[in-house]
């Protein structure tokens, strides 16, 4: 069955994650919302900003589910999905969430709420409306992941120099690790193919290491906290997500925290995710133009694709960096920095697109990737998208 996973009004609550890439497209647990539907035998599209239709395109088949986007699948819900017919709608919370549509390829998509038979799903389903939910609900989509990916088969072995406390780890293939600490009994221990675990590193689940990615020497990582493909971590983490090609690779710390791909921490760096008064954080929203409540005691950073800061940067408690910002100098800069910004505490100047994009494709190459032309022009968008917050 074919499933669109289409953005909505969410879409505007989660940037600047969603400047860059479709809703279904961030990363939580150990998979992306749209890998979580793919492993689970679908095949998937996009119903998304125009802009990002090029690189996240629509397919259209003559009978298809449009889901919507920010919902992460559980296996009961994807059996309802499999379950319906043309005409069906799924409803959870009194909104509509899935809607079986018949699709004319050479017409406009159908409207969703134009079924004409509801059902109501009422078993709990994770919905990623706010950018703190991204690392308030990763434990429990990183179990649901776990779960997911590792039934039905056998883990690879670790090396006898670690210590593992419990038995809830799971190792695939080509895994190097030695002289390390897992903790499994806090939740669960993913380590994906290729993933490099170095000595002295401390692990307090739940952990997702993805494919490629490293702990380097005498990392903390504290639980639920995923670490994307092809990231690098050192230093104290703590319930934090890092989407993939992000590193934090130095001692310094990062917790309650978000980072995009391509993100860089320098060294000795922290954020705050507690205010000294210990009062409610609030955090920048895009939808709305100001900040908001978060009913959150701990809330840190969330940093968006591309951007990163130089050593010793300190980031205030719920801070919003935008895309390919650059975050340097002494000092607390504001609490919410525009995409394309440079700079810190001292001022914000405009960070010129034609060297954000020529910095972009040095750090991509790094890792073997090409900021094609299509990527150029995602990030040209959101250059002139942002232009008002600068």
């Amino acid at each position: 069955m074919n499933i669109i996973l289409k953005d909505g009004p969410e879409s505007d609550h989660l940037k600047p994650f969603t400047f860059t890439r479709p809703v279904s497209e961030l990363r939580i647990g150990i998979l992306t919302i749209a890998e979580k539907y793919q492993k689970r035998g679908f095949d998937v599209s996009y119903l998304t900003s125009n802009y990002l239709s090029a690189k996240y395109p629509l397919v259209k088949k003559p009978v298809s589910v449009l889901v919507s986007a920010n919902v992460c699948p559980t296996d009961a819900f994807v059996q309802a999905i499999a379950d319906l017919k043309p005409g069906e709608g799924i409803r959870h919370q009194g909104n509509l969430i899935a809607s079986c549509i018949e699709i004319d390829p050479e017409a406009e998509m159908p409207e969703p709420g134009s079924v004409h038979s509801k059902k109501e799903f009422k078993d709990y389903l994770t919905s990623i409306e706010k950018l703190w939910h991204i690392f308030q609900y990763n434990g429990t989509e990183l179990q649901n992941d776990f779960n997911l990916i590792t039934k039905g088969r056998t883990s690879a072995e670790l090396s006898p120099t670690n210590k593992i406390i419990g038995d809830n780890i799971f190792v695939e293939e080509g895994v190097w690790a030695e002289c390390a600490v897992f903790n499994t009994k806090t939740g669960p221990i993913y380590i994906g193919k290729d993933a490099t675990v170095m000595e002295g590193a401390t692990v307090r689940g739940a952990l997702a290491l993805c494919e490629h990615s490293q702990l380097n020497m005498g990392a903390k990582i504290y639980g639920p906290t995923t670490v994307g493909p092809y990231c690098k971590v050192g230093g104290e983490v703590n319930n934090s997500v890092l989407f993939g090609y992000s590193n934090k690779g130095h001692e310094g710390f990062l917790g309650n925290s978000v980072l995009g791909e391509w993100c860089n921490i320098g060294a000795d760096s922290n954020n705050s995710n507690l205010k000294n008064n210990y009062e409610e954080v609030k955090l920048w929203n895009y939808a709305t133009g100001s900040f908001e409540r978060t009913g959150l005691q701990f809330c840190g950073l969330f940093m968006g694709d591309h951007s990163k800061c130089g050593i010793n940067t300190m980031f205030n408690t719920g801070t919003v960096v935008g895309v390919s910002a650059n975050i340097f100098g002494s000092g607390f800069p504001r609490n919410f920095i525009p995409s394309f910004s440079w700079g810190g505490a001292q001022g914000l100047t405009t960070y010129k697109l034609e060297k954000a994009l020529e910095t972009a494709s040095r750090v991509m190459a790094r890792r073997g990737k090409t900021l094609n032309p299509i990527e150029s022009d995602i990030l040209t968008h959101v250059y002139e998208q942002t232009k008002e917050y600068r």
